[in-house]
């Protein structure tokens, strides 16, 4: 999983991982911080933040696998993206039509 992808799956499922994984994690991801400094500042080894990092990232995939709450997200914004263009065009029906396939997706899951 590339950055960008694991940063939304933070936001997504961070909550799912334990408060030392995910702290780990926004150290790594949001913060910026190398392994050594987070080592340094949750007294733990560089290896152990290695560790960690690397398995709440095989995690985070598992959950976006079984969940698929990004996939989704995505493909809503997508849909809405392209609501936003056919009304920019005054496509009013097209737009809606595709709003109503939207709303009709959330209400039946």
């Amino acid at each position: 999983m590339d950055k960008i992808n694991t940063c939304l799956a933070l936001d997504f499922y961070g909550k799912l991982l334990t408060d030392k994984m995910r702290e780990i994690m926004e150290f790594y991801y949001f913060d910026d911080l190398s392994l050594a400094e987070i080592a340094d500042d949750v007294g733990i080894t560089r290896q152990a933040v290695h560790d960690t990092v690397r398995r709440a990232g095989v995690l985070l995939e598992e959950y976006e696998d079984k969940l698929g709450l990004i996939r989704r997200f995505r493909k809503e914004k997508n849909e809405i993206e392209e609501a936003i263009r056919l009304l920019d065009k005054d496509d009013k029906d097209g737009a809606l039509m595709i709003l109503k396939a939207v709303r009709e997706e959330l209400i039946t899951e």
